[in-house]
């Protein structure tokens, strides 16, 4: 498996279990199987253009945009089952961690691991689902047994670097060797003026990154993140600009006595 850690703002990223098609069919647990074959399955309904099976999927995935995407993330990580912790102990082979280091240093893709391995975070995952908590404690796992290698990507350097303009893949092509050449530099920093978290992502995006690092299931992972994070960034923005009028109310009492 290879794990993708992206940041979605200046403060949230996005965890992602890529599942290689190289793994050993011993290695493939019943539930791995399961999991495959019900995601097919929803795929090819989301694809179709009418019918039943489109409105399962249209409505199902209105009520799945109310999961946090953390947890979908984590519930892509394969369950930590005796026989896959054996194992990967056993051959100490070491999952993949890719990420931007155009926006995000290694450091802080360790510490982004850290909290979706906190216990405080898998307390909380025993709310929506079973797998993302297991997803959690294979990651805490991982890093625990120092099982984790850190591999910084240009081709998501390039995705960040897009924003929000509508490009494909073909139009960047031509600048892929030209950021293998230039030096990187961390900047998933709060903004340093005013301390407000920035997003780093748009929908458009999505497609981007998935093109990008041929993973086509990472588009609606990274589309349900950015509008999940954009909205709770909408709201603290409302709060912000609300507490002055807030502040003002509850000196008017103070100051009649």
């Amino acid at each position: 498996m290879r794990l993708f850690l992206l940041p979605i703002s200046t403060r949230r990223s996005l965890i992602y279990c890529q599942r290689l098609n190289n793994q050993l069919s011993s290695e493939i647990t019943f539930a791995d199987k399961v999991t495959t074959r019900a995601s097919n399955i929803w795929l090819r309904w989301e694809r179709a253009e009418k019918g039943w099976q489109k409105k399962i999927t249209s409505y199902g995935n209105k009520l799945f945009e109310r999961i946090p995407h953390e947890e979908w993330g984590l519930k892509s990580i394969p369950p930590l089952s005796s026989r896959r912790k054996d194992e990967e102990l056993k051959e100490k082979k070491q999952v993949e961690v890719v990420f931007p280091s155009s926006v995000i240093d290694e450091e802080k893709v360790k510490a982004a691991l850290q909290a979706f391995a906190g216990d405080k975070r898998q307390g909380f995952h025993t709310k929506w689902m079973w797998a993302t908590r297991s997803g959690s404690q294979h990651v805490e796992f991982l890093l625990h047994n120092r099982l984790l290698k850190f591999t910084t990507s240009s081709k998501l350097d390039l995705a960040y670097e897009a924003g929000g303009l509508d490009v494909s893949v073909k139009e960047l092509d031509s600048e892929i060797e030209e950021v293998l050449e230039e030096p990187t530099k961390a900047t998933s920093e709060p903004d340093a003026e005013n301390n407000i978290e920035k997003m780093l992502l748009t929908p458009a995006n999505g497609r981007l990154v998935s093109e990008l690092v041929d993973v086509p299931e990472l588009d609606e992972q990274v589309q349900r993140a950015v509008k999940q994070v954009e909205k709770a960034l909408r709201a603290e923005k409302e709060l912000r600009e609300e507490k002055p009028d807030l502040d003002e109310i509850n000196k008017g009492p103070k100051a009649r006595r």
